[in-house]
């Protein structure tokens, strides 16, 4: 299996878990925290801490919690759409918990669009030093899940 092929294949997991976000006014976003290898260490979606969580926020929050957790720098977070470089409801974007955790990789389907706020989270964790790679032939899918945000 190709690089490629097991990003799609993460993504996809990724957006299957997005379709649990209950949020109807905001975005229904999935996300994986998983080692090099494909193991799933955390997974997290939009809403499902509290109403104002983002996916990758869940799934970071999750793994800090988690005793057993080992340092989370290398480590690659999946998600269904580009991590939030700023944020109308919290003060800390998702780009900021990713930089923090000291994520290696981030790969992602869809680029947020400026529905909320203007995104520029590629370019945040890029500037980062952080590995960002964007798997375009998922996007459809992920705007398809949220079209309710976006016509």
């Amino acid at each position: 299996m190709t690089e490629l092929q097991k990003h799609k294949d993460m993504l996809r997991k990724a957006i299957e878990i997005s379709r649990k976000a209950y949020r109807e006014y905001r975005f229904k976003v999935g996300a994986i925290i998983a080692d090099d290898k494909g193991n799933i260490i955390e997974t997290g979606y939009t809403g499902e801490i509290s109403p104002d969580f983002h996916a990758e926020e869940a799934a970071l929050h999750k793994a800090r919690q988690n005793a057993h957790q080992p340092n989370l720098e290398d480590f690659i977070i999946y998600s269904s759409m580009e991590p939030c470089s700023k944020r109308a409801s919290r003060p800390k974007s998702c780009c900021e918990h990713i930089i923090e955790a000291g994520i290696k990789t981030v790969v992602y389907a869809y680029r947020e669009p400026p529905v909320f706020v203007a995104c520029d989270g590629h370019n945040m964790l890029v500037a980062a030093q952080i590995e960002v790679i964007e798997v375009q032939d998922l996007a459809d899918e992920v705007a398809a899940l949220n079209a309710h945000l976006l016509t």
